[in-house]
C-alpha cells in the first residue's frame, strides 16, 4: 500500500492527511466512518480463516470458540469459520499503539497519528485478504466489481457446463450394459497380452536389426574410408595424367615447331643464304664487300680482301659439296688473308690479298693467285659441264681473262699493266660466272630434298 501524503494547512498549524488510490493515484478523501473502528469489526478483520470438516466441527468449536455466535459459510460440505478472540485477548496480543472501543471523543480527533496508523493498518488487513491493493477509489472500486462481475459469471457459467457434463455422464454410465462392459474388458486384456507379445517379439527383432544396422554401419564406415582413399588416388592419378597430358601437348607443339624449322630449312638455301652476290654499280659485291678499285671510287684494300676471302671460301665450300679436288692449285680460305698453294712447286703460296703502295705494284704473286683463282673456277666449270651439258657461263674465261660474249672484249684479271677499270670489270664478270655456279648447287640441292 502506498504511503499516506500530507499537505500543510493554510492556517500553518493544521495538518490535512490524505490516502493515494493504488490504481490511479490519485489522492483520496476518506470517510469519517475509518476514524472510528470497533473492537469486533477489527477482530472480524484480522481473525484467520479455518476449514473445519463435519466430523471435528463439535470438537474444535468447543476448544476454540469462546465469542458468541459466528457466521457460517458452507462450502461444498465444510464450514468456514473466522475465530474472533474476545476482547481482553485481543487487547493483550494487540501489537499495535493503538485501541480504539466505540465511538472516539473530541479530544481522541487531535491525534493525527495514531488516526493515521490506525486508518493504514486497516488498509494493510484489506490488501492482505485479497489481490488487490486498498485503498482504491470509487471509479477504481467500480470497475474492480465490474471485472470480479464478468468473472463471477464466467466462473459459474463454466461450473453449470462441468454440472451438466458430470449428469449427461451418469446418465450414460446407467445405461450401459455391465456385461458388454465386461465382455468388452476381457476383450480388451486379450488384445492387450497380444500388443505385449507382440511387443516383445517387436523388441527382440529391434535388438536384432540395431545390431544389423551396426554390423552395416561399420561396413559402411569402412566403405567411406577405402571411398575416400580410392578418390584421392584418382585425384592423384587425374593429375599425373593432366601434367602427362600438358608434357605431351608442349613436346607435340615443340616438335611441330621443329618440324616448321626443319622444313623452312629444307626450302633454304646455305649457299644463297651465306654467300650474297650482287653489284654496287660498277662493282661486284659478295655479302656488301666490293671487288676492285677506282680511280674515281678508291675502294680501301681491307674491303677487297674481305671480298677475296668471301670468293675463296664460297668456290672451296662449292667444290667439297660436289667432291671436286682442284688441280694444280688448292685453295686455302683464311679470311682477308686467303691464299692459293701451287701443287706443283713446294711451298709456293700466292696471297689473295694486297696492301696497295709502290712496292704492290711489282708484286707479281697476287696477280698470279688471280690468274690461279680464275683457274680453279674454270675447273669447277668444266666438272659441272661433265653432268650437266646444258650448263653454260655467261662469260668465257681463258689464260687469266674475262671474255665479254656480247661485246667480244676480253678483260684481264691481272691488276699490273691494266687499268683498273678493266680490273674491275673482270671481277665482276668473275662474281657474276661464280654466282651462276652458285645457282647451279643450289638447284641440285633442292632436288635432292
Amino acid at each position: 500500500m502506498a504511503a499516506p501524503l500530507s499537505e500543510p494547512g493554510k492556517s500553518g498549524t493544521t495538518t490535512n492527511v490524505s490516502f493515494v488510490c493504488q490504481r490511479c493515484l490519485q489522492p483520496l478523501k476518506l470517510d469519517t466512518s475509518f476514524n472510528t473502528i470497533e473492537q469486533r469489526l477489527f477482530d472480524e478483520l484480522t481473525a484467520p480463516l479455518t476449514r473445519y470438516n463435519d466430523e471435528e466441527e463439535e470438537e474444535t468449536l468447543n476448544i476454540t470458540v469462546k465469542t458468541t455466535q459466528l457466521p457460517e459459510y458452507e462450502e461444498d460440505g465444510n464450514i468456514v469459520k473466522k475465530i474472533i478472540p474476545s476482547s481482553g485477548e485481543m487487547q493483550l496480543n494487540l501489537s499495535h499503539d493503538f485501541t480504539l472501543l466505540g465511538d472516539p471523543g473530541p479530544g481522541s480527533m487531535d491525534n493525527l497519528s495514531h488516526r493515521l496508523k490506525v486508518t493504514a493498518c486497516l488498509f494493510d488487513i484489506m490488501s492482505g485478504h485479497s489481490e488487490v491493493d486498498h485503498p482504491l477509489c470509487e471509479e477504481c472500486t467500480d470497475s474492480l466489481l465490474d471485472q470480479l462481475d464478468n468473472q463471477l459469471k464466467i466462473t459459474e457459467d463454466e461450473c453449470r457446463d462441468y454440472r451438466d457434463l458430470l449428469t449427461k455422464l451418469q446418465h450414460e454410465t446407467d445405461d450401459v450394459d455391465e456385461k458388454a462392459l465386461d465382455k468388452e474388458l476381457k476383450q480388451l486384456k486379450a488384445e492387450e497380452e497380444t500388443l505385449h507379445k507382440e511387443l516383445a517379439k517387436a523388441e527382440e527383432e529391434q535388438k536384432i536389426v540395431v545390431a544389423k544396422l551396426q554390423e552395416e554401419e561399420y561396413k559402411s564406415k569402412i566403405l567411406d574410408e577405402e571411398e575416400e582413399k580410392y578418390w584421392k588416388e584418382y585425384n592423384e592419378y587425374k593429375r599425373q595424367a593432366l601434367e602427362l597430358d600438358d608434357e605431351q601437348r608442349s613436346i607435340a607443339n615443340q616438335l611441330q615447331y621443329a618440324q616448321t624449322q626443319l622444313d623452312k630449312l629444307k626450302k633454304t638455301n646455305v649457299f644463297n643464304s651465306t654467300f650474297h652476290i650482287w653489284h654496287s654499280g660498277q662493282f661486284g659485291t659478295i655479302n656488301n664487300f666490293r671487288l676492285g678499285r677506282l680511280p674515281s671510287v678508291p675502294v680501301d684494300w681491307n674491303e677487297i680482301n674481305a671480298a677475296w676471302g668471301q670468293t675463296v671460301l664460297l668456290l672451296h665450300s662449292l667444290a667439297r659439296k660436289m667432291n671436286l679436288t682442284f688441280q694444280r692449285y688448292r685453295l686455302v680460305p683464311y679470311g682477308n688473308h686467303s691464299y692459293l698453294e701451287s701443287l706443283t712447286e713446294k711451298n709456293k703460296e700466292l696471297p689473295l690479298y694486297g696492301s696497295g703502295g709502290f712496292r704492290f705494284l711489282w708484286d707479281t704473286k697476287f696477280d698470279q693467285a688471280m690468274v690461279a683463282f680464275l683457274d680453279c673456277l674454270q675447273q669447277f666449270k668444266e666438272e659441272v659441264e661433265r653432268g650437266d651439258t646444258s650448263f653454260c657461263l655467261p662469260y668465257r674465261m681463258e689464260k687469266g681473262k674475262i671474255e665479254d660474249s656480247n661485246s667480244g672484249n676480253s678483260y684481264s684479271i691481272k691488276i699490273q699493266f691494266n687499268s683498273e677499270e678493266q680490273w674491275t670489270k673482270a671481277l665482276k664478270f668473275m662474281l657474276t660466272n661464280l654466282k651462276w655456279g652458285l645457282a647451279w648447287v643450289s638447284s641440285q640441292l633442292i632436288a635432292e630434298k
